[in-house]
């Protein structure tokens, strides 16, 4: 029987279907929350049934906004025990019966709300709006807590920044947008290519979904693998895209934009710009270290730790995105340790279960989190499994504050001969070159992806072409054996050595063009073993440097052919045990495809080519020329942690 809360609820929306869902739990379906500019957001609200709901009786609000789709299941709504996918009516009403109101909502132009999607840009005003519009309602007690995954995590950061009512409790699973001018959208001033393939497949999805045969059909035929392999050429009307223009032009819109400007400083984009704003919520910021979003998740937590007096908490695993349950990311496998069921004792609907319990009822014993949960890479047998990936191991390590307070930044120089030493060069002119080709780019073996299959995927892997790879040519080799890879790396470890934190190569560079890019990665070499005969190379993070950009975002400015520069990249976090035996390597080059688009080294404005040229990049590696690496070790800890 449905509670007279409820009915009014309907009464008030004649519009909104009243759907039973389970004996004590029904939804009130298409609720339309109107949106400061009019537009009207489509919006699901699950409700507690029966007596013990009560006439008057408020309640604390669980709320996701999605453009995946708000009836559909959410694919990582999941668990290590029940790796079965739930539906969204399913998590609910795990709330639900909790005695908790349930809200999810289509995101502007997404299914059944109203509007023209344009991605990102509108979610912090209709976040505000919709959670102000649930402040309002009859069944609302003031305490709302939100939660989601990747861009619901977005929207989450997005309605924050401009410090949306009522909010008092945030978790904040891999996403948030501390800055996606540098991660999620670009990155040292390179464009993330995988924007392109989540348009066109969530354009498809979007067109099928409302019935528009003629749309859904023009996106099947695009070939998208040759289209990936010319995208210097694409533009407006020219594109993979051009099917779907609202994508179309949102997709050139932030390629085109290579300055950060205003488009990169709006609610939405840039948490960072707007912490002082966020409510005074508690929060978890989560992400992994093969994850887009481990740069926007510490920069989150140690930004809002600074002016946030809400409990706030940081938890980095090892996994690809939004695979919190899973051992492995890639080839790499962690252990069964790894999942974020294991470190905490729980399925993730019970983790947020009791997250929520906590600050939104602040009833229960809540999570026992400390301040900063970091999964340690590294350690393992380095044997291969009996699933085929290799065992790299690790474990779980509470911390203090991020970055870790007692990491020591160390540089390793680069050395002529490839040699990466904690001494300085001191030849008095030393460099090594390569030719950089953006029509034969390095193809990218894994790293911090998500949305790009099968043209990329995200993980661990050892650093070779093969026929899963995109732009890998037979005969497959190493990517340290191409001609426009540098590849530097200490002797055999007498030790273990810990790096923990974030990765900066400052390199002296040179290249015969008006502009190019530069490119590092971080890797754990294993010895050769019976399972790896030649050993294996595994990545750990990467960055990249549009050098253009090198003295400011906001103020491009092209090289002088032959000059030399000093440039500074930063690479995304990681934390990982070199064992003993081990080595320490550090892979450059200009290229990392197709993650990040193509420079064409000509100069031209950004997702605009008209031609490209090969490049002559050179990095200098001599006593006034120090190019170095410059690793954040961890001082050896006991059984307790302690240094």
């Amino acid at each position: 029987m449905m509670n007279n809360i409820m009915n009014k609820a309907a009464q008030a929306q004649p519009n909104a279907e009243i759907i039973p869902i389970s004996g004590d739990c029904a939804m009130l379906r298409n609720m339309l929350v109107p949106a400061r500019d009019g537009v009207l957001l489509a919006t699901d609200v699950y409700f507690p049934l029966g007596q013990a709901a009560g006439d008057l009786q408020r309640f604390p609000v669980i709320f996701e906004r999605t453009p995946y789709g708000k009836h559909l299941p959410s694919r990582s709504e999941l668990s290590a025990a029940d790796p079965r996918v739930k539906s969204r009516a399913d998590v609910a009403q795990h709330f639900v019966r909790q005695g908790y109101v349930v809200v999810y909502q289509d995101c502007r132009g997404c299914y059944a709300s109203q509007g023209v999607f344009a991605k990102y840009v509108n979610e912090a005003e209709d976040g505000f709006d919709t959670c102000a519009w649930i402040a309002a309602q009859p069944w609302c007690n003031g305490r709302i807590g939100t939660m989601g995954l990747s861009y619901a995590a977005h929207n989450q950061a997005a309605l924050a920044s401009l410090g949306a009512p009522d909010v008092v409790a945030m978790f904040l699973d891999s996403g948030g947008f501390s800055s996606a001018y540098q991660g999620g959208i670009r990155q040292g001033g390179a464009f993330e290519m995988k924007q392109a393939t989540w348009a066109l497949n969530r354009a498809l999805e979007l067109a099928i979904a409302r019935g528009d045969q003629e749309t859904a059909a023009q996106l099947r035929k695009v070939d998208m693998q040759d289209w990936m392999a010319r995208s210097t050429e694409w533009s407006i009307g020219h594109s993979p895209l051009s099917a779907a223009p609202e994508y179309e032009s949102y997709f050139f819109e932030q390629w085109a934009q290579g300055s950060f400007d205003d488009y990169w400083r709006q609610a939405g984009l840039y948490a960072s710009g707007y912490y002082e704003h966020f409510p005074s919520a508690a929060m978890v910021h989560m992400s992994s270290w093969y994850d887009p979003y481990s740069r926007t998740a510490s920069e989150n937590y140690a930004g809002l730790r600074r002016v946030n007096q809400g409990p706030i908490h940081l938890i980095l695993g090892p996994w690809i995105h939004g695979n919190r349950s899973f051992t492995y990311s890639g080839d790499a496998d962690f252990g069964p340790s790894a999942t974020l069921d294991a470190y905490l004792g729980a399925s993730f609907l019970d983790i947020r279960l009791r997250w929520f319990d906590q600050h939104l009822k602040q009833t229960g014993a809540g999570l026992p989190l400390p301040p900063v949960s970091l999964f340690v890479m590294g350690g393992g047998s380095g044997r291969k499994n009996a699933v085929g990936r290799i065992d790299h191991g690790g474990r779980w390590r509470a911390e203090q504050d991020w970055p870790i307070p007692d990491a020591r930044p160390t540089p390793f120089y680069l050395h002529d001969g490839g040699a990466l030493r904690m001494e300085a060069p001191q030849e008095q002119e030393a460099a090594q070159s390569y030719r950089y080709d953006p029509h034969d780019p390095v193809p990218t073996v894994g790293g911090a992806v998500t949305s790009g299959e099968p043209y990329m995927f995200g993980g661990a892997f050892d650093q070779r072409g093969s026929a899963q790879v995109f732009g890998a040519r037979a005969p497959f080799k190493a990517l340290a054996e191409r001609d426009d890879v540098l590849v530097f790396e200490t002797e055999a470890l007498e030790e273990d050595v810990e790096v923990s934190g974030v990765i900066h190569a400052r390199l002296w560079i040179s290249s015969d063009c008006a502009d190019t890019d530069f490119t590092f990665k971080l890797i754990d070499v294993y010895p050769p073993s019976p399972d790896y005969p030649q050993g294996y190379a595994l990545n750990l993070t990467d960055g990249i440097l549009r050098v253009r950009y090198r003295n400011s975002w906001e103020r491009p400015t092209l090289m002088e052919p032959g000059q030399v520069y000093e440039v500074d990249i930063e690479a995304f976090p990681t934390s990982n045990l070199f064992v003993r035996g081990h080595r320490i390597r550090m892979d450059i080059s200009s290229s990392n495809y197709p993650r990040f688009d193509c420079n064409p080294n000509t100069g031209e404005a950004d997702g605009a080519s008209t031609r490209t040229e090969i490049a002559t990049n050179r990095i200098y590696m001599d006593r006034a020329r120090s190019s170095h690496v410059v690793l954040p070790l961890i001082p050896r800890r006991d059984a307790n942690g302690t240094a």
